[in-house]
């Protein structure tokens, strides 16, 4: 039996996303969300929904663009610390020692420490109460070498992307390889 919890923000697990952007003087920052996802596959497009209190939701909306770096398991403290600190009182590129890299096709910067990179265009923003939702077109995705299957393709087991379980306020991690998809749906005997 299903037990009812009324309205919440709950989708598990998410993506933890490590948004960075320049400000108007180009000093970069970052800060941790998981209110996002891709939104669009022609053009390829994610969405990130982001206080209007922050530091970052001003930036988003001077420069236009905006990078998602996409932490590990091994750095959830890194990417729970960027979240608990307002870029408006502190460096966090500098308090964690790490490299504010420019993007090459979008004018914010990146946390060159994680394997994962997207770089965006800013194309639309969406008023959602207590947030404002940030479509950005993906102009590049960056891989780290180590993380790419033979194929070329990112595998999700070498990237270890950390993800966070809403309502719990929990990190996880994805665990082994279970199906193809797009192939396993075609083995499933249907009901007559």
């Amino acid at each position: 039996m299903k037990i009812s919890l009324g309205p919440q923000t709950f989708l598990s697990p998410v993506p933890v996303m490590l948004v960075g952007t320049f400000d108007v003087d180009r000093k970069p920052n970052v800060m941790a969300a998981a209110w996002g996802g891709l939104c669009s596959s022609q053009p390829p497009c994610l969405a990130v929904s982001v206080r209007r209190s922050t530091w970052t939701h001003r930036a988003l909306l001077e420069r236009g663009a905006f990078t998602v770096s996409l932490p590990t398991r091994a750095q959830a403290g890194m990417a729970d610390f960027i979240g608990l600190v307002s870029g408006k009182a502190e460096d966090k590129f500098a308090a964690l020692g790490l490299t504010a890299s420019a993007g090459e096709h979008v004018d914010a910067p990146y946390v060159a420490e994680c394997p994962v990179v997207l770089e965006l265009l800013l194309r639309h923003t969406l008023e959602l109460g207590s947030h404002t939702q940030f479509v950005g077109e993906i102009m590049d995705v960056k891989v780290n070498r180590d993380c790419l299957s033979p194929d070329g393709l990112p595998d999700p087991v070498r990237v270890d992307a950390l993800h966070y379980a809403p309502l719990v306020n929990e990190y996880c991690a994805l665990g082994d390889f279970v199906a193809r998809a797009f192939a396993v749906g075609k083995t499933v005997k249907r009901q007559s």
